[in-house]
């Protein structure tokens, strides 16, 4: 997969795509049938999105919402078979754009997209002025295709971005999987922390949380994968997702103890799928209950993950 960070340096063979275009938070369902719909015979299948996301733009000092870093989206897209990553710096400039501008300078011109295939609910321009039917108007006028693609709709609801963080913030990891069409995952480096679990019997991976929607916090059931290094591979394990407060912590970050393994993933990128939601934190009378509960979550995710095989 090709990433175009700047429609101004388009190469040839970036141009003459079918791109879907939109944020693409989490990848869920919906996006997943924009993206099927971008598929045509004999052009490159591309995404057309940006960093950062136009919401952290506007509105810097807001609470973490997104379902995946960039790094993770584009993983995610490459999985799907993407051939072109359009992903534009999202800026004053390109904020900046009227609707027309941004379908004849961006698409038409800067990309030269062949087809454009957006959600139905698709707005685009300065003050998300254009609408999906002024999008139609400017393919004729310049020269590309468009699709409307429906809001898709599943057992539970509407598919979207929304409902997925709400059925996370309410530990519901395995609705949120069904809207998304995988297992939700966080992504990123392992970095050192206090190394209380190495102390406990307990060795975890420990990754940061910034600019992340939290999960509710809590200890999970937890597919690992180790996408780097000598231990690359795919593992089970259990996760506390939280604050420590049996040590008075107060940054959240995601500690995972991964089953049967035996190794050093300090600078490690990591996969950790949240499968099920085990328990809330709590903050125990010693180290000795925590033990004994780190080793009934241990056995209950044990359990649960195997039954996934």
């Amino acid at each position: 997969m090709r990433v175009l960070r700047d429609h101004q340096y388009a190469l040839p063979e970036d141009r003459g795509a079918s791109a879907a275009i939109g944020n693409f938070d989490g990848v869920h369902l919906g996006h997943q049938y924009v993206i099927d719909r971008a598929r045509v015979d004999g052009l490159p299948l591309g995404i057309l999105t940006f960093e950062p996301h136009p919401r952290q733009f506007f509105a810097p000092d807001a609470p973490p919402f997104r379902l995946m870093n960039a790094e993770a989206k584009a993983h995610r897209l490459e999985k799907l078979g993407v051939d072109i990553l359009y992903e534009l710096p999202f800026n004053t400039a390109l904020s900046g754009l009227t609707a027309e501008g941004f379908a004849r300078d961006v698409l038409a011109e800067g990309l030269g997209l062949k087809r454009v295939i957006v959600g139905a609910d698709f707005c685009f321009g300065k003050g998300r002025a254009g609408n999906t039917d002024m999008l139609s108007a400017f393919g004729q006028r310049f020269g590309f295709e468009v699709d409307i693609v429906p809001i898709l709709h599943g057992d539970l609801g509407a598919i979207s971005s929304t409902n997925i963080r709400n059925a996370l913030t309410d530990g519901r990891p395995r609705d949120a999987a069904a809207m998304l069409g995988h297992w939700h995952r966080i992504e990123g480096m392992v970095v050192h922390g206090e190394k209380r679990g190495r102390q406990l019997g307990y060795p975890t991976a420990n990754m940061n949380l910034d600019g992340l929607h939290l999960p509710k916090l809590g200890v999970y059931a937890v597919l690992v994968d180790v996408l780097d290094g000598p231990h690359a591979g795919h593992y089970h394990g259990v996760a506390s997702l939280g604050v420590r407060p049996m040590f008075n912590g107060d940054v959240p970050n995601l500690e995972t103890f991964v089953f049967d393994f035996k190794g050093d993933l300090y600078g490690s990128d990591l996969s950790v799928a949240l499968v099920d939601y085990l328990r809330p934190e709590l903050k125990f009378d010693g180290l000795e209950a925590l033990i004994t509960q780190m080793d009934a979550d241990s056995d209950s995710a044990r359990a649960i993950l195997k039954a996934l095989e």
